[in-house]
C-alpha cells in the first residue's frame, strides 16, 4: 500500500477523527487511527468504543490496504512537517509504516488491523437531514446542562427529540434543567428520539461549526446514533435509560415574574460571583423595587451590587450556584431576561420573551 497526500489535508482529517482516539492504555488498539486506502482517497477512522469518527482526504493510491498506525503520534508528527507532500508505504508482511515528506523520514510500528472494531455500517437511507443552524443552536443552549458524573449514565446524555418539523434536546445534571425547542424549516420525516452521549454532541457541533454544508444528517441504527456531516461520519452508543420526564419538572405556577435586562444582570452576577468560592452561593435579594446581589466567602471577602428590578410584594431571598446561574443567563438570547420564583427553597425559571428555550435551576438553602 502506497499513499500520496497533501500534509495539510492529512492534518485536518487526522486532527477530526483523533478525537475519538481513547486514552485508555489498557486497550493499546483504540490508541490507534485506522488508514484505508481507496482509489483516490484515503479513509481514516478511530474509536474508542463508545464514539467513532470517519473521514477521507483525497490521496493517490496505489494498491489496496489497511494499517492501524498510533493516533496520537500520526497526528503529532504530520501537524509538525512543513507543508508540502507525504508519502506513507506499508507492506501487508511488515509491522511498520514509512512515512516520507521532504527531507523527513519517520518509521512507525503499527497495530494489527485485524483488531480493530468493526464500525457500524451506515444506512443513508435511514438518516434524515437538520438544518446545521437549528441543530447548532439547540446543541449551544442546552449542552453545558448535562452531567459529568458517570454514576448516573443517563444524565450524561442529552435527549434527542425530532419529530415533523420540531427539534428538541434537554439536558440536566438534576442541579439545572435545560431544555431548547427549534423549528424547523421543514418535515423532517419518521420521529426520531435518542439519548445521545453530550461529548458525541459536541463533537459533531466542532464538526459543523467548521463545515460548510447546510444540513446534520441524523440517524438511528439499533444502539447506535449516526451523524453525517461534511463528509465526517459520527457514531455512538445510544445512553440505556429514561430520561427525567422534563415537562413534569416544570412548576405550573410561581409567585413572582421579573423582567431584568439580560446584560446588566450578567455583569453583575460575573463580578459579584468572583468571591463566591468554595461553594458559596451566590445570594438574590429582591425588595423594594430593587435587586441585591450578595456574596461572601469566610477568610477572603464579600461583594455586593443592586440594581433596580420591578418586584413588588414580601422581600425574598434566594441562592444560587453562581455558575449555573450565570450559565442560564448566558443561554437567553434575548436583551431582557425573564426570571420566575417561587420561594427561597423552590426552584427558578430563566428565560426569554418566548417558551422556546427555559432553564430550571434548584436553589441553594441559605444559613441565617
Amino acid at each position: 500500500m502506497n499513499i500520496t497526500c497533501s500534509r495539510d489535508d492529512l492534518s485536518q482529517g487526522l486532527q477530526v477523527v483523533g478525537r475519538a482516539v481513547s486514552s485508555r492504555a489498557s486497550v493499546q488498539i483504540l490508541a490507534g487511527i485506522l488508514l484505508r486506502s481507496a482509489g483516490e482517497r484515503v479513509e481514516l477512522a478511530a474509536t474508542d468504543m463508545e464514539m467513532s469518527l470517519r473521514a477521507s482526504v483525497p490521496a493517490r493510491c496505489s494498491g489496496e490496504g489497511t494499517v492501524v498506525v498510533p493516533g496520537r503520534l500520526l497526528l503529532d508528527i504530520v501537524r509538525l512537517l512543513p507543508p508540502g507532500t507525504i508519502t506513507l508505504e506499508h507492506a501487508e508482511t511488515d509491522g511498520i509504516v514509512r512515512l516520507a515528506a521532504g527531507s523527513s523520514e519517520y518509521t512507525l510500528h503499527t497495530y494489527s488491523a485485524g483488531d480493530f472494531p468493526r464500525l457500524p455500517e451506515v444506512d443513508r437511507d435511514a438518516v434524515r437531514g437538520v438544518e446545521r443552524e437549528a441543530f447548532l443552536e439547540t446543541i449551544a443552549k442546552v449542552g453545558r446542562a448535562a452531567s459529568r458524573d458517570e454514576s448516573r449514565p443517563v444524565l450524561t446524555g442529552i435527549l434527542v427529540q425530532i419529530e415533523g418539523s420540531t427539534l428538541v434536546m434537554a439536558a440536566t445534571d438534576s442541579y439545572r434543567l435545560s431544555v431548547k425547542e427549534t423549528a424547523l424549516a421543514s418535515d423532517v420525516g419518521s420521529a426520531l428520539e435518542a439519548i445521545v452521549p453530550s461529548r458525541a454532541l459536541a463533537e459533531v457541533a466542532r464538526i459543523a461549526q467548521a463545515g460548510t454544508s447546510e444540513e446534520i444528517e441524523v440517524g438511528v441504527q439499533e444502539n447506535q446514533i449516526v451523524f453525517v456531516v461534511d463528509g465526517v461520519i459520527a457514531t455512538a452508543r445510544r445512553i440505556d435509560g429514561q430520561f427525567p420526564n422534563y415537562k413534569q419538572l416544570r412548576p405550573d405556577a410561581f409567585e413572582a415574574e421579573l423582567k431584568l435586562p439580560r446584560e446588566e444582570v450578567l455583569d453583575a452576577v460575573r463580578r459579584v460571583s468572583v468571591m463566591a468560592q468554595r461553594n458559596s452561593p451566590l445570594r438574590l435579594r429582591f425588595a423594594d423595587g430593587e435587586l441585591t446581589l450578595r456574596a461572601q466567602t469566610q477568610d477572603i471577602g464579600e461583594a455586593r451590587e443592586s440594581l433596580p428590578a420591578a418586584y413588588a410584594g414580601e422581600p425574598l431571598e434566594i441562592g444560587f450556584n453562581p455558575d449555573f446561574l450565570r450559565e442560564g443567563l448566558e443561554s437567553v438570547a434575548d436583551a431582557e431576561v425573564r426570571l420566575r420564583l417561587i420561594s427561597p427553597l423552590r426552584p427558578g425559571l430563566i428565560s426569554g420573551a418566548g417558551e422556546d428555550f427555559w432553564y430550571l435551576i434548584m436553589p441553594i438553602r441559605l444559613a441565617g
